[in-house]
Parts: C-alpha cells; structure tokens; sequence
C-alpha cells in the first residue's frame, strides 16, 4: 500500500508534530508514503478568493507530479484534502476548464499536464477502509479511554466532493476509536466548524466556538479530543485557553491529532507522538510513557 504524500504547509512548521507521528505511524503499520516533490500549498480556502484560476492551476500541479509518481495522494488536512478534490472535480466535470488550466502549467514550464489518473484520499479513510493494518498492532494503552472525535467541517462537506460518508451522521472516526481500543463519546460540537479561517477576522466568535467545542467533549465525558485536521487542532490547542475565557469554562482537555492517538494505541510514548509540543493540558494526558 503506496501513496503520494501531501503534507500541506501546516505540517512543515505549525504542526511538526504531526509530520513526525504520521511518518512513524505509517512505518508501523507498513503503509509505505513518498513525498511529492516540490508541492506547493493547496491555497488553504483562501487563495481561490483572489484568483480561483491560480488556486485551480496550482492544485492541478500537485496533483500531475503524484499521476507522474503513478501514486494516490494521501493528505492528513481536511482542508487540502478539499482543495485537491476540490480541483479535481472541477477539472474532471469540465474538459475546457481542464484544457485552460493545462495551458497554464504548461506556459509556467511544469512538465507535466493534470490527466485525473490520481485519486485523493484522507488518512482517517484509509484507515476506515483498510482496518487490516492495524491487526495484532493494538495494545491495552488506549483501554478505558473516553475520546470525542471532532471530525471538523471540511472533510464531511460539501458532500459531492467529500464523499467518504454522511457530512450529517459520520462513523469512520468512531469506528477507528473502537478498533484503536478506546471508547468514542458522542458529543454535541463534534461536526461543528472550529473557525480555524475566520479566527483573524471574527475573533470573539471563533473563540467562543473554540471554548463551545471543548466545553461539549467534557460534558460528554470525553478524556481527550482527536480530531483528523491539523488546522483544528491547532485553533483547539493553541487557542482553547481564550476559548475558555470566552465561554466562562473551566474545560482543560488534550487535543490530539488523530496519527498520535493511533500511535498511543501502537505502544509509542508521549513524546514519541510530539506531544511535548502541545499547549493543552500535558500533565492531563495519563496514556503512554
């Protein structure tokens, strides 16, 4: 099982940690993962606002150099695994989008044209898909353990192009918690937006978000929150101080991303999963050594 490696910028900086796990992760669960070289960012929901041909012509490139590579892409953000499915959903459905964007490339001198061979997946899909790598793997580290999965919003919808499962009633989370050795708790805030986008521009909201969202996995009984997007767990982590400040809550809880919490489950430490650079409640997390 070989796939092309889309990290996405937050995950060569912000979220180191979860390059590193991810990488480890897949080694030990022999899902073998090449980079794609020279990938540019997916424009993060932003960049189509200024120029949406740039924004397509720059995800198309990604994804011709993993055609090239002859490889699915793998990403570990819901919101690159959007803006690749994105592109190739428009570039697919419309072959004089698809003619335009090639000239483009082409006049930039990229060697290669985007054909659609490619396909793009989410590492919580391929996990839900193929629940046999994680066989005889499991340890005991994660019994007992109460986890909210906070799915976030982009990688449920819009449902033509985030087609996984139901945006309204997802399970693979759930699933995966169960297979990991761990118990999901439903909660209220688990397909509730964190506001990661808007937090420069509506502050006061999306910390009020970021406490609600917190504040719903400890009412649910929840011992962590895991959740599939780096950029969630960055605005959940980094933030959930001031989120607590803006929703009056006490609510202290680790927010790990999801390839830690399978690494918990896989033996490893806490510090080998990048843990020591999370800002949530790090003397609160009691599983690994």
């Amino acid at each position: 099982m070989k796939y092309a490696l889309f990290p996405g910028c937050v995950l060569e900086g912000a979220a180191a940690e979860a390059y590193t796990s991810l990488k480890e992760v897949c080694a030990r669960l022999a899902i073998d993962v090449e980079e794609i070289p020279n990938w540019t960012c997916c424009g993060a929901s932003h960049a189509q606002g200024v120029n949406d041909l740039a924004a397509l012509a720059v995800n198309a490139r990604n994804i011709s150099i993993a055609e090239h590579m002859d490889l699915p892409i793998l990403t570990v953000c819901n919101t690159c695994t959007l803006q690749l499915r994105a592109a190739k959903y428009r570039l697919d459905h419309d072959a004089a989008l698809k003619e335009k964007v090639n000239a483009i490339l082409k006049e930039a001198g990229h060697p290669y044209a985007y054909q659609g061979t490619s396909e793009i997946t989410h590492f919580l899909w391929v996990l839900d898909e193929h629940p046999e790598v994680l066989d005889g793997k499991i340890t005991d580290a994660l019994k007992g353990t109460q986890v909210a999965c906070y799915y976030g919003c982009h990688i449920l919808r819009p449902a033509l192009i985030m087609n996984h499962e139901s945006g309204d009633y997802p399970e693979s989370f759930e699933r995966l918690v169960r297979r990991l050795g761990a118990e999901p708790v439903w909660f209220d805030a688990g397909r509730k937006c964190c506001g990661f986008h808007a937090q420069f521009t509506a502050e006061h909201d999306v910390l009020t978000v970021t406490g609600q969202i917190a504040a719903s996995a400890d009412r649910a009984g929840a011992n962590l929150i895991a959740t599939p997007c780096p950029l969630c767990q960055m605005q959940l982590d980094m933030y959930g101080p001031e989120g607590r400040e803006a929703v009056h809550s006490q609510t202290d809880m680790p927010v790990l991303h999801l390839q830690q919490l399978v690494g918990l489950a896989l033996g490893m430490t806490r510090d080998e999963v990048g843990f020591n650079r999370h800002v949530s409640a790090r003397e609160k997390l009691k599983i690994g050594g």
